[in-house]
């Protein structure tokens, strides 16, 4: 089995293409047959893509802006052409279902055509200087820079969608951007900056503009730590992004480190809307996004007739091949990750945890051992599967005495990024707005709902900054004042 993808060989540095010393095999998580081969980068290429995106900043930030929006135009168009490959590509490398690959691809379209329309959205403001005395006759304004070379680290999950939140707005804002993508799915990745280097070639901006680098940590440390950088955008696990932050220091940072989202059911919710949420919003990517569903907090009242209504649409969630349409859930991304989440649900189950659903690994996901669409009831809160992101097709469900508690315990994790409640009460729900420690408040859908062009972000260990287009434009760039008194 071979991935549908037309690229040059090696990495995008520099002007052209460089050869690297080794390859790694990309593999199709579903039964790991081998799908093709991805160069392997060392700090050695990574410093040459950083000096050449350092010669280049000047250029591409005097780049005119309609330079700017017609690659990004361009990218797009090219990428609606290629849309059913892309699709199959990340099939392959994702092992995600098929119907969450299309997503990621509509998603990313939708993503280039937000980016170039913030474009036409960079400007600034007058200031009104003669507040004070000294101010009188003097003119103020200020207007926004390019913050200067972007590193973007994206995640394996996601790997085309991630990879363009933090290109089309670097684009956007005027910054040459670096990307890295993860080891496990680097060819979707390749492509789009292929696509987006063409697209610069065509309207005149550099190749340099847009530069990728495959490799492990060493990698990524080579070039959070590099002093030229002007800003690190980051998309993984909390443990990496603190450790960014801290070796990036002072560079700007910018960290989407994931969750474990919790979903409220308050006692006068639509129980079967609430229910076909945690089904729709715990499996969809095979639980590896982090805004699916992992906590579910349910008042005592409604407990019984709510978990009925799960347990019962559980067995209708279709384990399988990702290709089939019809696959909600399939492989984790490799072995290990399959393991490590069921060593979860057996250690929440043997500390007093009760299985509604699933709770063993499942060999229709995964020919060497996948992880079976399972809801745990009463989950101790000191254990990994409800106190620690998941990452995999797990719900863990709680009963509360009412749904301030469910807020508190919303509150009581080191994460804040989505939560979600269910109610037919506007006052709980503008509660929830206001109680909710978290990036985003979503009633009455699945906490994994996103819209590419809203704020994206959370707060405490979920990191730190937002994207979403104009967000993100907003992030890599800073204010510059001009103060004059005329002569």
């Amino acid at each position: 089995m071979t991935a549908p993808s037309r690229h040059p060989a090696g990495l995008p540095v520099g002007d052209g293409w460089i050869m690297t010393a080794t390859t790694a095999p990309v593999r199709f998580p579903y039964d790991g047959s081998e799908i093709g081969r991805a160069p392997v980068g060392t700090p050695v290429e990574a410093l040459a893509a950083l000096d050449a995106a350092v010669a280049v900043a000047a250029e591409v930030a005097g780049l005119a802006s309609r330079t700017r929006r017609d690659v990004l135009l361009d990218t797009r168009d090219a990428l609606t052409r290629l849309r059913e490959e892309f699709v199959d590509l990340l099939v392959l490398e994702t092992g995600k279902p098929l119907v969450d690959c299309r997503v990621e691809v509509e998603r990313t379209l939708v993503t280039l055509t937000a980016a170039a329309e913030e474009v036409a959205r960079l400007h600034g403001e007058t200031v009104p200087l003669d507040l004070l005395p000294s101010g009188d006759g003097m003119i103020g304004f200020w207007t926004r820079r390019p913050i200067g070379v972007v590193v973007g680290i994206a995640g394996f999950n996601y790997p085309l969608l991630l990879a363009v939140h933090k290109i089309a707005p670097a684009i956007a804002a005027g910054c040459p951007v670096l990307c890295k993508p993860a080891p496990q799915t680097p060819l979707a990745t390749l492509w789009l900056v292929h696509l987006l280097r063409e697209a610069s070639a065509r309207a005149g901006a550099p190749a340099a503009m847009v530069q990728l680098v495959t490799g492990g940590p060493e990698v990524g440390s080579a070039l959070v730590t590099d002093r030229r950088v002007g800003a690190v955008s980051f998309t993984g696990s909390a443990a990496v992004g603190h450790q960014i932050a801290r070796d990036a220091a002072p560079t700007k940072v910018l960290l989407e480190l994931g969750s474990n989202t919790a979903l409220c059911v308050a006692a006068d919710a639509d129980l079967e809307a609430a229910a076909d949420a945690v089904v729709r919003g715990g499996f969809y990517a095979s639980g590896q996004a982090c805004i699916s569903v992992q906590r579910v907090l349910v008042e005592q009242a409604v407990v019984e007739p709510f978990l009925t209504a799960l347990a019962g649409r559980i067995g209708s969630v279709r384990v399988g091949d990702p290709r089939d349409p019809a696959t909600r859930v399939s492989a984790l991304i490799d072995d290990r990750s399959a393991q490590r989440v069921q060593g979860w649900v057996n250690a929440a189950v043997a500390a007093g945890a009760r299985v509604v659903a699933g709770g063993s690994l499942d060999p229709r996901a995964l020919a060497q051992g996948g992880v079976a669409p399972t809801v745990l009831a009463d989950v101790p809160q000191d254990c990994d599967a409800w106190k620690e992101e998941v990452f995999g097709p797990v719900v863990c469900v709680r009963t509360v005495p009412d749904v301030e508690a469910a807020f508190d315990a919303v509150n009581a994790s080191r994460y804040g990024l989505h939560a979600s409640v269910f109610t037919r009460s506007l006052a709980t729900a503008f509660r929830a707005v206001e109680r909710l420690d978290v990036g985003g408040v979503i009633v009455n859908e699945v906490p994994g709902f996103r819209s590419d062009t809203m704020p994206y972000g959370g707060v405490k260990d979920s990191g730190s900054g937002r994207e979403g287009p104009r967000f993100a434009v907003e992030e890599l760039t800073v204010t510059r004042m001009a103060v004059i008194r005329p002569s």
